[in-house]
């Protein structure tokens, strides 16, 4: 089992930041998103890993690689501490560039030839995850069961018409259907897709077979999704654990306090912020 992320898009919610500062280095704290992602896919136990970026984002790059000059001075005062701090994660990681923005099906179709024709978890890094087991495990555990692809999704009971939903197969856990951006009240479940797929060789072919028939535009991945929907080799995992979408600066503000509050020193600081503006 391989792993992707989709790191090539421009991040406009989050400019100026991201005018320079690649939105997946934006830190929760002293980590950046992006590394929460691949931590995932390490504890999950992927061990390839293919992240997909653009022209402004050699950060990522450098990131993932060794620091000599650092790991020098931390070896020569004995930090062994600050030494695990910024060695690289236990992962083989390539980086493939999307050259033109042609939307998330073609920046798949970048990633392809590095997969060798095994299954793979794909990640949008705008969808972190804490608790276990790891996100990744969860879809890799169904995929054990069902042989096909695997839609990550989460129980939304409120207004969904904005998303991606999930038409569930009488069994719980097939897929029958995918609905983006249902009209309210035509939604035919409360299970919205968010940003982790389990991805087969097969579904590859269908998405380079898609590509084929484009013919101008943006190109996703409905298309391979649907023909696999309809021989019946997609299920879903209801995700356990929380999921925190960073994908706009409210959403990002909370993963922050939420990465936080899990650390008692950091916990204080936020206590004695809202009492002071009691």
């Amino acid at each position: 089992m391989k792993g992707i992320i989709v790191a090539a898009g421009y991040g406009t919610r989050f400019l100026p930041v991201t005018k320079t500062v690649p939105k997946e280095m934006l830190p929760l704290i002293n980590k950046p998103s992006i590394a929460f992602v691949v931590d995932e896919f390490v504890a999950s136990g992927i061990e390839d890993i293919v992240i997909i970026t653009s022209r402004r984002k050699k950060s990522l790059d450098d990131y993932f690689d060794h620091e000599a000059e650092l790991e020098a001075v931390f070896a020569r005062e004995g930090r062994d501490d600050k030494a695990a701090l910024i060695a690289p994660p236990a992962a083989r990681i390539s980086f493939v560039r999307q050259t033109e923005m042609r939307g998330t099906g073609h920046a798949l179709l970048q990633a392809a030839p590095l997969l060798g024709g095994e299954p793979c978890v794909v990640a949008y890094p705008d969808d972190l995850h804490f608790g276990s087991p790891p996100l990744a495990r969860q879809l890799m555990d169904v995929h054990e069961r069902t042989g096909g692809c695997v839609l990550a999704t989460v129980h939304d009971p409120g207004d969904v018409s904005r998303y991606g939903v999930v038409d569930p197969a009488p069994d719980g856990e097939g897929v029958r259907g995918f609905v983006e951006k249902p009209t309210k009240g035509s939604e035919p479940s409360h299970e919205i897709s968010i940003g982790r797929y389990l991805y087969t060789p097969e579904f590859f072919e269908l998405l380079a077979e898609g590509w084929k028939r484009h013919e101008d535009g943006e190109y996703y991945h409905i298309y391979a999704l649907d023909r696999m929907i309809a021989a019946g080799k997609v299920a879903y995992k209801s995700v356990e654990g929380q999921r925190l979408d960073t994908g706009e600066p409210a959403g990002y503000l909370e993963a922050v306090l939420e990465y936080a509050w899990r650390e008692p020193a950091w916990r204080e600081v936020i206590r004695r912020f809202v009492a002071g503006r009691k």
